[in-house]
């Protein structure tokens, strides 16, 4: 069998997710990993049998390796994506799908003149709660989609922004809660809801205001072109990270997810739907497991040679939503206290 060729860029936390999901595959093979410090690249590369480098440029040339993860700072993602779809590669970037929308249209261009293809890690959306919500919006078997609540409260303490110096800068990490942590959130939310008609929120920095240039915590108001609407809060500032709470609310029926089980309210009853697989699954329980998931199934549609569905189109609507929550907390006047009578 001829294997599908891998590289992962950067060797960071998310890293083993992407090497253990590449493992799995029997038509793909981990051949090189990338790290700007040699340590952490020699040993990914001894822990998963494969080579190491510094310099991902040398992956430019290499015939043998046809699909690059991304698992780098997002200020990196832009540059390394467009070298290397203008090189014939397939690309799978973590998310977001860059720092800022200017940059992620840089990629959506270079993978439209590419022979390769662009994804993006939204995990959340294999998970199965997730795809029960979308059947049931999409069939209308429980009515119209009325409105949303997403919550995510999780904790990022200063240990965790110190770690590493490119988190908690606006030039590097492009934001804070919104772009690193609630995007899968948010994406979820725009992917059930659709296409984006009005975003007003606010974003602050309640518990970091010292130690981060960005935002701990955020909330919005999303309204969609259907009619429906959307609200969300989210903040890294709670004791602990407490799993994600979603609520859909139909004109015949409400969906609950709550520590990843689904629930269905329905003419005065509760019934569960599906819940976490029992089974152990790499990944944090509080924000999703599907990783392999999704990694499975791009390399299908690469090696079957199919448009892969969450792509650069896909991917910089969450991070288009999330622009539109920095500028209107930029521009805003904020309310008067106490009140005009």
């Amino acid at each position: 069998m001829n294997k599908t060729g891998a590289a992962i860029i950067g060797c960071g936390a998310i890293f083993p997710l992407h090497a253990d999901a590449i493992a799995e595959l029997e038509d793909a093979e981990l051949r090189l990993v990338v790290d700007i410090d040699p340590n952490k690249a020699e040993a990914a590369a001894q822990r998963y049998g494969c080579e190491a480098a510094a310099d991902y440029m040398q992956l430019l040339h290499r015939e043998d390796i046809q699909v690059i993860h991304l698992c780098t700072p997002h200020d990196r993602h832009a540059e390394m994506a467009v070298k290397l779809l203008a090189a014939g590669k397939h690309v799978l970037t973590e998310k977001p799908l860059a720092d800022n929308p200017a940059s992620a249209q840089a990629m959506l261009e270079a993978a439209r003149d590419s022979k390769g293809q662009l994804g993006v890690t939204f995990q959340n959306r294999y998970n199965e709660a997730s795809q029960r919500i979308y059947e049931y919006i999409t069939s209308s078997e429980l009515g119209n989609l009325l409105c949303m609540k997403g919550i995510v409260t999780w904790r990022r303490d200063c240990s965790y922004y110190r770690s590493a110096a490119w988190r908690g800068k606006w030039a590097t990490e492009g934001g804070g809660l919104l772009i690193n942590q609630a995007i899968h959130t948010l994406d979820l939310l725009q992917w059930f809801g659709g296409e984006i008609s009005s975003v007003k929120g606010s974003v602050t920095a309640d518990m970091l205001e010292d130690e981060i240039e960005v935002e701990d915590t955020a909330h919005a108001r999303i309204e969609f072109s259907s009619g429906a609407s959307a609200l969300f809060y989210g903040s890294n500032a709670y004791g602990t990270d407490s799993p994600v709470e979603l609520e859909i609310v139909f004109e015949h029926g409400v969906l609950n997810q709550r520590h990843g089980s689904l629930y269905l309210r329905k003419d005065g009853q509760e019934t569960k739907l599906c819940e976490p697989p029992r089974t152990h699954s790499k990944g944090k329980s509080y924000w999703g497991t599907s990783h392999r998931k999704l990694i499975a199934d791009f390399y299908r549609h690469v090696r079957e040679n199919k448009p892969f569905w969450i792509n650069g189109e896909e991917g910089i609507k969450a991070l288009q939503l999330i622009a539109c929550l920095y500028d209107d907390t930029r521009n805003r006047r904020g309310l008067r206290y106490p009140p005009v009578r």
